[in-house]
This record gives structure tokens, C-alpha cells and sequence, in this order.
């Protein structure tokens, strides 16, 4: 689930959050909260004690987009991800750019060497798919596997 910078920044967040896991009786390890780079470059520490706080319910989380945003390498290794994933700017031109599949790797080796699970978004070609099996990644989101749907889809 997308996490914009507004809902993040409301005191109430977290709460709401455990609120409702609460209610729903949901598991809270399927809820997976993704953020954006973008959203680190506010205040730091508040971020880390938020995602801190929802963690130890169980709940997941993703830094989306990574390698377009401002986070520096110190920022990825305070923060308590799960997950990153490679925007898909890196994966539109694996098959033009050698500079793109470099990033790729780079990302895909720094997240399994922090113990992350790294995802591909933007897959959209059978290419692209086995390019990045080469390169070591093995999660995809893309066209190729199904376009964005409802819940109720």
C-alpha cells in the first residue's frame, strides 16, 4: 500500500494504522507500507521511530522508487525495510542502456547484501523479465504479469 508524505506526516498515522489491524483482525505481516525516497528527506529520526513503532506490530515496508530520490546509503541502513524496489526508469531501457542494468545490479546487490527482497516495477516486456533474472532479480511487477487492478478485482 502507497504511503504519501501527508499521511505519513499526521501524528496520528501510526495509530490509525494499529487501529485498524486492530478492528480488521488482519494480519498485520501481509501489510506491506510503501515509501518513497522523496519522503526521507524530511525529518529523519520522527520517520524511523514511526516505522520502528509499526514494525514491531508486524507490518512491512518498502522503499519504492529507489534510486531516483535523495537517500543516502547511511539513510538505507537506519531505515527498517523489507523491500526495495527499482523504479522502473531502470528497467524501460535494460535492453539500450548498459548504465541501466548497472544500476539495477547495483541495487539488487545492495539489497540482498542488507537483507532485503528486491522487486522490479515496470516489467513490461519477456525481455526485461529475463534480463533481470540475469541480473539476480526475481520479484516483477509490469504489464507483462497483470495491469494495476481494484481490490475487488
Amino acid at each position: 500500500m502507497n504511503i504519501s508524505a501527508v499521511q505519513f506526516q499526521d501524528p496520528k498515522f501510526a495509530q490509525q494504522v494499529i487501529s485498524l489491524l486492530d478492528q480488521t483482525q488482519a494480519p498485520a505481516d501481509h501489510l506491506e507500507l510503501e515509501i518513497t525516497e522523496s519522503m526521507l528527506i524530511s525529518d529523519l529520526d520522527k520517520i524511523i521511530d514511526i516505522l520502528l513503532l509499526l514494525k514491531t506490530k508486524g507490518i512491512r515496508f518498502s522503499l519504492d522508487d529507489f534510486g531516483t530520490g535523495y537517500s543516502s546509503l547511511d539513510r538505507l541502513t537506519n531505515l527498517p525495510l523489507d523491500q526495495l524496489k527499482i523504479d522502473q526508469r531502470f528497467v524501460r531501457n535494460l535492453d539500450k542502456h548498459t548504465r541501466d542494468a548497472a544500476v539495477a545490479k547495483t541495487i539488487i546487490d545492495l539489497g540482498r547484501n542488507l537483507g532485503l527482497s528486491v522487486i522490479a516495477e515496470g516489467v513490461e516486456t519477456e525481455y526485461q523479465r529475463e534480463r533481470l533474472l540475469e541480473l539476480g532479480c526475481y520479484q516483477f511487477q509490469g504489464y507483462l504479469f497483470s495491469k494495476p487492478a481494484l481490490l475487488s478485482e
